[in-house]
């Protein structure tokens, strides 16, 4: 087809042979020599919406598909698809993109213009309790751009620009997270950072913590385990006893996961004590941001049995869980597959394989189709997990549907 794009152009030929993305992703790989797990349905993904060029894997893609490689090269060149951002660098001036234009463009901003701002981005909040980061990255890059420029090109009083800066850091919190989960990290890092200028110009000390812990969660869970966990306690530290008891306990929780994965068991399960502590003197008298309303004892039981799993306690871990997901949401479909993740995985280290089996093929099927990088990496954590089992039935039937 003239013109088309490698995103419509991949998405087309998969579709005509009734393939799923993992099933391209598989054949792929196959072509390439290389194992099943080189190539994730995520990315397949990311491909047929325009979000980034196969690259490296585009001779594969095309054997997988029948089609002469200099075509799908000249789809690729044609350009992505309409309306998918990829980087928050494309819409950021080269300046500091928080500094005023000396002679401000746009108009009057007033009160009324922040409380709107407000409204989008706990919209956005929302939006991603129940869409995965691959869904929301293009439209939530577009909301960061729009807010600084707003504050870049009106005019506003000292008041109005202070609030607007809160605004622009709690966005940058929620993109930044959900860069994350699409596996965008490195921008990721960037948008964190750029939220904590907007906070700290602010002054809003608890919103700084909350951007510098973001950051140390995703350090921590890319490898970089020793600089999480001095940013964790930097922003436990900076935070203070007077921060909300919410923020507390939650800055507290990131600590706690920063030691588990440093293998430090002692001082993980002290903070997480103090996360429960810190949770229980929240009351009506202490106002905590709105952006924390997802924060309660929930949510501390489900890092709790996250660390048990992680320290080889699976008596401890599978109770909590089982409490957890037994009230959970259902509609929260990404935050259900990586709960259940760890239940496999905690029911695998407690010898029950059969139980494990039927947990990880519900794991799988929740994650088929997630756009997040998380619940990829954490069907990859599951599988390996399960080879350890494989001469039981249950375990190799899902180990070979997966494969």
């Amino acid at each position: 087809m003239r013109g088309e794009t490698a995103a419509h152009m991949i998405r087309r030929l998969r579709q005509a042979k009734a393939w799923s993305q993992a099933r391209l992703a598989a054949e792929a790989c196959r072509r390439a020599g290389l194992p099943l797990d080189s190539l994730t349905r995520q990315e397949i993904y990311r491909y047929e919406k325009g979000k980034r060029t196969p690259r490296e894997w585009l001779p594969s893609i095309a054997a997988a598909l029948d089609v002469p490689v200099t075509e799908l090269q000249e789809a690729a060149a044609t350009g992505a698809q309409e309306g998918a951002p990829v980087t928050v660098v494309d819409f950021l001036p080269d300046t500091d993109p928080l500094a005023p234009l000396k002679v401000r463009q746009g108009r009057r901003i007033g009160t009324g213009d922040v409380t709107d701002l407000a409204g989008r981005v706990h919209g956005l909040r929302l939006a991603d309790d129940v869409l995965a980061g691959g869904d929301l990255i293009g439209p939530a890059l577009r909301e960061l751009r729009s807010a600084i420029k707003l504050y870049r090109e009106g005019s506003h009083t000292q008041e109005v620009g202070r609030t607007l800066l809160t605004q622009i850091g709690e966005l940058a919190q929620i993109v930044g997270w959900i860069a994350s989960d699409a596996g965008c990290h490195e921008e990721a890092e960037r948008i964190y950072k750029l939220g904590m200028s907007a906070a700290r110009q602010a002054e809003d000390g608890t919103l700084v913590g909350n951007l510098a812990g973001s950051l140390a969660y995703q350090y921590t869970n890319t490898g970089n385990t020793q600089y999480g966990l001095t940013l964790a306690q930097a922003a436990l530290e900076a935070a203070g006893h007077d921060a909300p008891p919410k923020a507390r306990a939650l800055y507290l929780d990131r600590v706690a996961w920063a030691h588990t994965q440093a293998n430090e068991a002692r001082p993980a399960m002290r903070a997480l004590g103090e996360a429960s502590e810190a949770l229980a003197n929240d009351s009506d008298a202490i106002e905590s941001p709105q952006y924390l309303y997802w924060v309660e004892a929930g949510e501390l039981q489900v890092m709790e049995s996250r660390v048990y799993t992680e320290l080889k306690k699976p008596l401890r871990a599978v109770p909590l869980l089982r409490e957890v997901l037994a009230r959970y949401d259902t509609t929260h479909t990404r935050e259900l597959a990586l709960y259940l993740s760890w239940l496999a995985v905690a029911l695998a280290d407690a010898n029950e394989p059969e139980e494990a089996a039927v947990t990880a093929q519900r794991v799988i099927t929740l994650s088929a189709d997630v756009a997040s990088e998380r619940t990829a990496e954490r069907v990859k954590v599951l599988l390996r997990r399960l080879e350890d089992f494989r001469d039981v039935p249950e375990v190799r039937e899902v180990l070979d549907d997966a494969a």
